[in-house]
């Protein structure tokens, strides 16, 4: 079972995302692109978990972390505007949103799930080129492509999208299902923040 640990979005946000998404597709039609429900901020990818579903959930309740205010908005490519295989939307969560991060990670560590190599980046992922892996890293076989061009034509044209801002007040144990129509993720369990 493939498992991840996600904020929500909150509907309003989630709504105005979606419009923004209908406004751009166009430029960018060979792009694998995310469906609006199916958006999240990844805390911490785990991976695939046989039998640690009941120990993750235990570790990620004792968790004692505040709400914090999240401000969706602004753009950009991973790994660059040359060579792009992902574009995503900007968050910005303060200390809040990276302590959170790393306390889930430093939580999950005892169980043998491996701590995070590099520091958090958060962000949204909108889209990615046909074939590419969505990792924001460069990567050896990284070549200067076209495949967002049309699309940072049109971005760079127009102001940069906000979204709006939210208060993170629960946090959530995903199960990540893939499929051929894209992934399917179901909440397995809740955690509140104070």
């Amino acid at each position: 079972m493939r498992l991840f640990v996600a904020l929500d979005l909150d509907d309003n946000i989630r709504s105005r995302i979606a419009r923004f998404l209908d406004g751009v597709q166009g430029f960018a039609p060979g792009a694998r692109w995310v469906r609006p429900d199916s958006l999240h901020v990844t805390l911490k990818f785990i991976g695939e978990q046989t039998e640690a579903q009941v120990r993750i959930k235990r570790a990620l309740a004792g968790i004692e972390a505040e709400q914090f205010v999240i401000k969706l908005g602004g753009y950009g490519f991973f790994p660059d505007t040359r060579a792009p295989r992902v574009f995503w939307i900007g968050i910005d969560g303060g200390s809040g949103l990276t302590s959170l991060a790393e306390t889930v990670d430093a939580k999950l560590v005892p169980l043998q799930i491996p701590k995070e190599e590099h520091a958090y980046s958060p962000h949204l992922t909108l889209a990615r080129s046909a074939g590419a892996t969505g990792s924001p890293r460069q990567e050896k076989r990284d070549r200067p492509n076209q495949s967002f061009q049309h699309l940072q034509e049109k971005l760079a044209a127009l102001p940069a999208p906000e979204f709006g801002t939210m208060t993170a007040r629960e946090f959530f144990l995903y199960r990540s299902q893939l499929s051929p129509g894209g992934s399917k993720y179901t909440k397995l369990a809740g955690f509140n923040l104070r």
